[in-house]
């Protein structure tokens, strides 16, 4: 029963940033003033690569995972454009989400191969 249970542990990391995620693109409003021009786009491309890494680290399937949220980069984008009164799409948005689904893909298999001694 131990195994199952920090199996189950291993998903609250992936169900924290999801949830995060979706709380973040969906809200009513932008977020407000940025603290620097694109400050949006980092936080876009770790809303998308926090899940990722998170997912991948506990062992949910690579392609499913990547195809999925490489999936809601854009239909967030369309979501917030066109039922969001508040919200506005940008194409941009879209791309810093895929440039974070890249790095989480790349950073969980960093980690998961650094035993491994294998280079890229």
């Amino acid at each position: 029963m131990r195994d199952g249970r920090s199996r189950l542990w291993s998903y609250a990391p992936v169900l924290v940033a999801v949830v995060l995620q979706l709380v973040l693109l969906y809200s009513p409003s932008g977020g407000g003033i940025s603290p620097f021009p694109n400050f949006d786009k980092l936080v876009h491309g770790a809303m998308f690569a926090l899940p990722v890494f998170f997912a991948l680290l506990a062992g949910l399937p690579r392609v499913p995972v990547i195809a999925v949220l490489a999936l809601h980069a854009p239909v967030s984008e369309l979501i917030q454009w066109t039922l969001l009164p508040n919200r506005s799409g940008d194409p941009w948005d879209v791309v810093a989400d895929l440039v974070g689904v890249t790095i989480g893909a790349i950073a969980a298999h960093a980690v998961l191969n650094s035993d491994k001694g294998e280079r890229w």
